[in-house]
């Protein structure tokens, strides 16, 4: 099953319905010829006739070996995916009336989140009647913004989204070492 989807991907060989192609490649001189002519070609080879860009006028093909071809293209697509960046997004959590000691102990856990790269949502949750207190939770998650400063940027302001007041943090980006070393300047001596 798995093959016949990849058959569907290319139309290859006898599959090609067209009566002339343009053939590109290596040890073959491009140009147009009739499929025919370009199936014989690729069958003295042994190799497959690969219609690569069905949509061109004369559509335009390959004479490759099929499976490596594939093999090729989906090791390519796998580089490409371990390339692509991976966003992680820690949350940490806070009541309205979180005391000094937790909001420390938070405030340290998001200093390494934020330094690990992970973007990092922080909310006050409030439970029943505690609602009431929702100046109190804004002005936590500020405080928290705040002294991380200088490991994140707010992303998101402080919002009141149901029961939760969110507010999401960003990694600052860092530029490596381009900052030169300050040196203090000595005093030059006039000519004399």
């Amino acid at each position: 099953m798995r093959n016949d989807r990849n058959k569907e991907q290319h139309r290859i060989n006898e599959r090609i319905n067209v009566p002339s192609v343009r053939l590109v490649g290596e040890n073959i001189t491009p140009g147009v010829y009739s499929t025919s002519k370009a199936l014989q070609m690729a069958e003295d080879m042994g190799l497959d006739l690969v219609e690569i860009s069905p949509n061109a006028d004369p559509p335009v093909c390959k004479i490759i070996d099929y499976q490596k071809f594939l093999y090729q293209q989906k090791k390519r697509q796998k580089e490409q995916k371990a390339k692509a960046v991976k966003i992680v997004v820690k949350e940490i959590r806070f009541g309205p009336q979180t005391d000094d000691h937790d909001y420390n102990f938070k405030l340290r856990h998001a200093k390494e989140f934020l330094e690990e790269g992970a973007k990092v949502k922080a909310y006050v949750f409030f439970k029943g009647r505690s609602i009431l207190f929702k100046e109190q939770g804004e002005v936590l998650l500020l405080r928290f913004a705040n002294d991380l400063e200088e490991y994140g940027k707010v992303e998101q302001m402080p919002v009141l989204e149901g029961k939760r007041m969110i507010i999401m943090m960003s990694p600052t980006q860092k530029k490596g070492n381009t900052a030169k070393p300050a040196i203090p300047k000595e005093k030059k001596n006039p000519p004399s």
